[in-house]
């Protein structure tokens, strides 16, 4: 927050008690997180900055609210998510998460740019701006995430500099390809010498690497890591001086492996994230207010939770004025009656109260019109069934694919599956299903297929093109027809997901957005996904897990142990692209 030389004198004058502040919250438990006390005291704020946390009733104001003792805290600050995985634009997920508390995010919008190159990056930046909630970008390291696939774009290092100009840029995103990373790769290394150059933050993302390899990780600069799934992996990452963010999201649910790992001693190493999280669930539970309620559920002191949420997330991510209530940092606040349910009641936001009881308090305004290089982005060839075909030349040992709902990591099986006249033949009992990735940027006609076990369908197929990262087109079936049908409709609807069982659509949502957001309102559009989950359960009535979240993870080719691009079935942990057969 920048200020005119009247303003800065306007504080400093109010600071002393020669003028009156603009507000004051009276009567607050307010949070000190850098003590990890409650101090009953009024909150006095001018131009949106914290002026004092004044015990003694000192201060006057102009307008001022009665916390009736209820508990003030500093905004939260979520460290790590990709918008786009909310399936709104940035202006309706503020929308979405400023009332509960959420004040504060660091996205990562490399899912768009992998669709729409620097031209997305700019749209999430320019929609962005537009929020009351402060947005502020991880420029996309890898996109694509490997060589091993068709992505929308490239960047290089040169394509990514100019957006450093941009106040709310901070730094490089998650640096996912770790084997150009261990191996010095020039590309890789022109990315994280730019980035050191402009002193800003790398973020990592070091799933299943060992110490020795996180040691390499730590040598190139980098110093955050979101993808431990144990507390050894986190104990691990700190030791070696990292920032462990803990993950909650839809598909990836790390915190309560983690917690254990987190101590009196090393705790300010930690903070909270949510990765990536879809927007019915966003609306109902919210984010870090839902770690926050998940952390102190499973012991944590509620201060120490509101730590993580706040000051330690903002001194990561060097955020110097944000994450506490004291003087001088901004006047990003919420009010709480209860810690256990932990509901935001009030929330201001640079000193305005901007939601209040669940809503916002502002009108939601419509947003510019995107270029048609954004919303026309699903380029398939012309499919037949017979693009779907698994021919076999042996008795049907087969690399298989099996999922772990609701992580992203995936376990690599040898199996036997089922063939007739030489081609691999869906199986309900057996749980063997078809997958396709399919090439859809720019018309080049791969498809990548493989075999999956572990979602439990018993009929259909869906598709999507929210398929992480390059998102090309995904579908999943028991039945080849039924996954033609989801993969045009997905053309038709130029991205989106799709659900059909015996020829026919049963539900879809259209994101014509990069085929990953939809510009309609947050409620809308949650009525169409509520139709899709109602429509999943027709194929599988004993669904319990996130499938469509699960399943847009498998195409991503930098967390073990196997997946499937759109130019094949890829070992992780090989690095490499395996034949589904056998040999």
């Amino acid at each position: 927050m920048v200020h005119t030389k009247e303003q800065l004198a306007m504080q400093i004058l109010t600071s002393q008690r020669k003028q009156r502040a603009d507000f004051i919250i009276r009567n607050a438990q307010v949070a000190d997180v850098f003590s990890l006390r409650w101090i009953y005291a009024d909150i006095v704020i001018t131009n949106g900055v914290i002026i004092a946390v004044d015990e003694h009733g000192l201060f006057e104001a102009a307008h001022s609210e009665d916390a009736n003792g209820r508990f003030v805290i500093p905004g939260l600050i979520d460290g790590h998510i990709h918008i786009e995985s909310s399936l709104v634009t940035p202006s309706e997920f503020s929308r979405v998460l400023l009332p509960h508390g959420v004040t504060t995010v660091i996205t990562d919008p490399h899912e768009i740019a992998n669709v729409a190159g620097a031209e997305g990056i700019q749209f999430m930046i320019d929609d962005a701006s537009e929020c009351k909630m402060d947005i502020f970008v991880m420029l996309p390291s890898s996109v694509p995430a490997t060589p091993f696939e068709h992505a929308g774009a490239t960047l290089r290092a040169s394509d990514l500099q100019p957006f450093f100009a941009n106040e709310s840029v901070l730094g490089l995103a998650e640096v996912m390809d770790f084997p150009s990373v261990l191996n010095a790769e020039s590309e890789i290394v022109d990315k994280l010498l730019m980035a050191q150059q402009a002193n800003v933050i790398i973020d990592g993302h070091c799933a299943g690497l060992n110490a020795d390899q996180i040691r390499g990780y730590r040598a190139a600069g980098i110093h955050t890591d979101h993808e431990c799934v144990t507390a050894e992996e986190a104990l691990d990452r700190v030791s070696q001086g990292m920032h462990v963010l803990i993950r909650e999201g839809s598909a990836a649910k790390n915190l309560r492996a983690l917690l254990p790992a987190v101590t009196a001693h090393n705790a300010r190493r930690f903070l909270f994230c949510t990765d990536d999280k879809h927007l019915d669930e966003l609306l109902d539970e919210g984010s870090i207010d839902h770690a926050i309620r998940l952390a102190i559920q499973e012991g944590m002191d509620p201060l120490q939770a509101i730590q993580l949420a706040t000051i330690n997330a903002a001194e990561c991510y060097r955020l110097d004025n944000k994450g506490a209530i004291a003087s001088g940092f901004i006047a990003d606040l919420v009010m709480i009656d209860d810690l256990e349910n932990f509901r935001a009641l009030s929330v201001w936001k640079d000193g305005v109260k901007v939601a209040e009881n669940g809503q916002m308090l502002s009108p939601r305004q419509e947003m510019n019109e995107p270029s048609s290089r954004i919303t026309q982005t699903v380029h398939l060839p012309e499919l037949t069934v017979d693009d779907f075909a698994i021919p076999f030349t042996n008795k049907g040992l087969a690399h298989v694919m099996e999922i772990i709902p609701d992580q992203l990591m995936t376990n690599k099986k040898v199996m036997q599956v089922p063939i007739e006249n030489g081609l691999f033949i869906q199986n309900v009992q057996q749980d063997l299903l078809k997958l396709a990735v399919i090439e859809r940027h720019h018309g080049l006609g791969t498809i990548g297929l493989g075999i999956v076990n572990g979602f439990g369908l018993k009929c259909g197929a869906v598709a999507t093109t929210v398929a992480h990262d390059s998102h090309n087109v995904i579908v999943l079936g028991v039945n080849d027809i039924d996954m033609l049908i989801a993969a045009k409709e997905l053309q038709h609807m130029q991205g989106g997901f799709v659900i059909v069982n015996e020829g026919k659509v049963l539900a879809s949502l259209a994101l014509p957005i990069a085929g990953l957001m939809t510009d309609r309102p947050a409620a809308e559009t949650v009525a169409d996904l509520d139709k899709l989950h109602s429509a999943l359960h027709e194929l599988h009535p004993e669904l319990d897990f996130h499938l469509f979240l699960t399943l847009s993870f498998l195409s991503l080719p930098v967390i073990p142990e196997l997946k499937l691009t759109d130019t094949g079935l890829f070992d992780v942990n090989e690095f490499r692209h395996i034949s589904i057969q056998v040999d």
